[in-house]
C-alpha cells in the first residue's frame, strides 16, 4: 500500500501573495509554524521549523521551489507521537509537494500532496497526523491571508 494524501483550498488572494506567505519565514511563523520558521524556502536550502505542539526545531529540505507554481519539501519521518522513527527501516524521508494555481476569479488554488510513509501502523498513524496538520495549515493560510487572523494562536498552549 502506498500511503499518500492530498488536500486543497482556495485562497482569495493572487498567487504571488499566497506563494510569498508560504516561502517567507516571517509570514509562515505568523500563521503556521507556531514556534517559528528560520530560512526562506528556496531550492537547495534547509529551513528550520518549530511548533508548540511538536517541540524542538526540525530541518526541512527544499528540493524544488518554482515561484508562484510549486514547492517540494523533504523531512525525516516521525512516528505518531512526533518522535523520529528509530526502528528497523527508519531513517526515511517524507515528501510534500505544494502546488499553486491562479484561478480566473483572482483566487489561488493551493494543493498539498504528501507521500513516502512506510506501509505499517506507525506510517499510517503518522500520515493521518500530517494530513490533519496540512489541512490545518491550509485553513490557517486562508484565515491569515483573507482576514488577518492567526487560527493557531493559543491552539496548543
Amino acid at each position: 500500500m502506498d500511503l499518500k494524501f492530498s488536500v486543497a483550498a482556495r485562497i482569495a488572494k493572487p498567487v504571488e501573495e499566497v506563494y510569498e506567505a508560504v516561502v517567507n519565514p516571517d509570514q509562515l511563523s505568523g500563521y503556521f509554524t507556531t514556534g517559528g520558521a528560520k530560512g526562506r524556502i528556496e531550492k537547495g536550502a534547509t529551513v528550520m521549523w518549530s511548533y508548540h505542539d511538536f517541540p524542538g526545531e526540525f530541518p526541512v529540505q527544499v528540493i524544488e521551489a518554482i515561484p508562484n507554481e510549486k514547492i517540494v519539501l523533504d523531512w525525516e519521518a516521525t512516528d505518531e507521537a512526533g518522535i523520529e522513527v528509530d526502528k528497523p527501516g527508519a531513517g526515511y524521508n517524507i515528501r510534500m509537494t505544494m502546488e499553486f494555481k491562479p484561478l480566473e476569479d483572482g483566487r489561488t488554488l493551493v494543493t498539498i500532496n504528501e507521500r513516502g510513509w512506510h506501509s505499517d501502523q506507525d506510517g499510517l498513524q503518522s500520515s493521518y497526523g500530517n494530513c490533519e496538520g496540512w489541512t490545518q495549515m491550509l485553513c490557517s493560510l486562508k484565515a491569515w491571508m483573507e482576514h488577518g487572523i492567526n487560527l493557531r494562536e493559543g491552539f496548543y498552549q
